[in-house]
């Protein structure tokens, strides 16, 4: 999966795509205009090949929601975690209608997925997770997590969690360098039971790997580690979806050598697909190195995260469910928030 320059398809963009080794594109703020721009964009990168490539979006809501103009505003989902505190009976339909909300709206647009839930814990440290996470407890996050699945399912969109087996412990921003998390398995395990609540419930088709090292457990970052993917989230989780490497040129990964051998260190681990970003050249390297690399499971897998069914944005706006959505998380916007963020 990459991604592309600007608002619109550049002749280098397609030929990028139409490579057998690309099955997948994400968008970024810089390729959103409007959002009749961004669906005719769609529709342009749909039509180049068959069948059509997964395009994405990291669309979380609060400072993770790439679309804005035109687009509901979603608050941080640590709000909702707030408000399960006080009246978990009103938070978790809130949490269903923030997957509901943001799926519709990218599914007007022909958008397959939204890289969320993100289901970290607030553990309170990390510098990048922060007020993504819905809260501390793991019961809380798989009950929130499971509504906001159900909401995103209901729209025609399938729920990707991210980041396993937990990103919310370490300081350090994986965009910029590689943390190391030094927490005991038994502690972990915390970190894994919102993954176990979505599985068990068959509520999630893909799940994100952090790019982190659990230096009790393995010395290899979990997007590149067996032990993580197979051992862990295959074997004993029973999760039979879509695996995903997050972003590999994020400095994280830069000490374990080039693209080429990033992309295939991955694979090898048992992810179905990786992301190569913002680096154009650093895509194409991958690319051109993984032209032969067939998985047969691994599509499989990946058809089944591609969107089903969706309405006209015309349509969608004038619907009862779409303006009581909006009204909800307007209001929310006007409340004041007495809780200060962790």
């Amino acid at each position: 999966m990459l991604d592309i320059e600007g608002v619109s398809l550049t002749p280098a963009d397609r030929d990028l795509i139409r490579e057998p080794a690309v099955g997948g594109v994400i968008l970024f703020a810089r390729n959103y205009e409007s959002p009749q721009q961004i669906t005719d964009l769609v529709a342009k990168i749909r039509a180049l090949k068959s069948p059509p490539v997964l395009i994405a979006v990291d669309h979380e809501g609060g400072r993770v929601q790439r679309f804005r103009e035109g687009f509901s505003r979603i608050p941080a989902m640590r709000h909702i975690g707030h408000e399960y505190d006080d009246n978990p009976e009103a938070a978790l339909p809130l949490a269903r209608q923030a997957g509901w909300l943001i799926a519709s709206e990218l599914r007007a647009a022909g958008i397959d997925l939204c890289f969320a839930p993100c289901v970290d814990l607030d553990w309170g440290v990390s510098e990048i997770i922060g007020d993504r996470a819905f809260h501390s407890k793991p019961e809380v996050v798989g009950e929130l997590a499971a509504a906001f699945s159900r909401g995103l399912r209901s729209a025609g969109m399938a729920a990707v969690a991210k980041h396993f087996p937990g990103h919310g412990a370490v300081v350090a921003d994986s965009h910029l360098k590689l943390p190391v998390d030094r927490r005991d398995y038994g502690l972990l395990l915390d970190d894994m039971r919102p993954y176990e609540k979505l599985i068990n419930n068959g509520l999630v088709a893909g799940v994100m790997l952090a790019h982190i090292v659990y230096r009790e457990l393995d010395s290899m970052p979990a997007g590149f580690s067996r032990y993580w993917i197979e051992d862990q989230l295959r074997s004993r989780l029973g999760f039979g979806g879509a695996v995903f490497c997050d972003d590999l040129t994020m400095k994280a990964t830069e000490t374990y050598g080039s693209m080429r051998t990033r992309a295939q260190l991955a694979l090898d681990a048992g992810c179905d697909m990786v992301l190569v970003c913002n680096d154009r050249r650093a895509a194409e390297q991958a690319v051109m190195s993984l032209n032969e690399y067939s998985n047969p499971l691994s599509q499989v897998r990946l058809a089944r995260l591609h969107g089903t069914g969706h309405a006209q944005r015309e349509s969608l706006r004038a619907s009862h469910i779409w303006q009581e959505a909006v009204d909800s998380f307007s209001r929310w916007d006007q409340r004041p928030q007495f809780k200060l963020d962790a």
